[in-house]
Parts: C-alpha cells; sequence; structure tokens
C-alpha cells in the first residue's frame, strides 16, 4: 500500500520574512553595578620577597666568612710546612771520621758470596720434549692422534 503524502502549500514572500525577521523584545535596563572590593596579595608577596632575600643573603655571608677561614687555616698550615722545609735545608757540616777505626763496608746480602756461581753449559737440542709439537715426529704424531681418539658423550 502506498501513502500519498498531502504537498505543503507553497509559502508567499510575507511569510518567509516573517520567519526569518523574528523580533525579540529588548531586555529591561539593569541597574548601574557597583564593583566589589578586591584585595591584591603584593604587599605579602613583597614581605616573603624580602624574607627569602634576606636569607640568601645571610647564606652567602656564612659561606663566605666559611671559605675566608678555610683560607686562613690552609695557609697557616702552609707556612708551618715552609719553616719546616727551611729548617731541613739548613747545611751542616758532615762528621769528622774516626781515623782510629778502619772502615768496612757493610754488605747487604751476605747470603750471595756463599752461593756457588752457576757453571754454564750448552743447550741439548737433540732431546725430545713431550711437550714440543715441533719436535715429535710424523710417526709419533700419528700414533698420538689414534691412541687418544675423541669419544662421544653418552
Amino acid at each position: 500500500m502506498e501513502r500519498s503524502h498531502p504537498k505543503p502549500a507553497l509559502k508567499t514572500k510575507d511569510q518567509v520574512k516573517d520567519k526569518y525577521s523574528k523580533v525579540t523584545p529588548k531586555p529591561a535596563a539593569k541597574e548601574n553595578t557597583k564593583p566589589q572590593e578586591f584585595k591584591l596579595h603584593t604587599g605579602q608577596r613583597a614581605v616573603k620577597r624580602a624574607m627569602f632575600n634576606y636569607s640568601v643573603a645571610t647564606k652567602f655571608y656564612l659561606l663566605e666568612i666559611q671559605k675566608k677561614q678555610v683560607e686562613k687555616v690552609q695557609k697557616m698550615i702552609e707556612d708551618e710546612e715552609i719553616r719546616c722545609l727551611r729548617k731541613e735545608m739548613v747545611p751542616k757540616a758532615q762528621l769528622m771520621p774516626f781515623f782510629d777505626r778502619p772502615f768496612f763496608p757493610q754488605r747487604k746480602w751476605k747470603c750471595r758470596s756463599n752461593r756457588p756461581l752457576t757453571i754454564p753449559r750448552e743447550p741439548s737440542f737433540r732431546t725430545v720434549n713431550s711437550k714440543c709439537w715441533s719436535c715429535i715426529s710424523e710417526n709419533e704424531l700419528y700414533y698420538f692422534h689414534h691412541a687418544h681418539a675423541w669419544n662421544p658423550i653418552k
């Protein structure tokens, strides 16, 4: 079943103008408003900033005093070291040797004189060393390789 919708009738120009040109009523006039008093925090911030600046200044002052004290102590230590070095550097005369006793130099290692001297001998290149692979012949290498064959891990 088809429904048929009735077509709307065409609107006139006056009806279209009324649709877009709605006149809104003006609101009633308001009374003059009085501004509320407000408080700025600049005074409080200035006091806090002054306290902060004072604490920073005292901190720097204390650090400066401490640095001066450390430098003073360091200078005193250096002066004392210089004084000690100057005392040590004063030239002193050597003591006179005793001519009535003969001088015998002391040996630091007394064991040296008791040891016999090493007698050099020529090296022997003919002996076969089991750890030296360059000295082993091919037959010995073949025998060594087959005697120590790798066994798989089971």
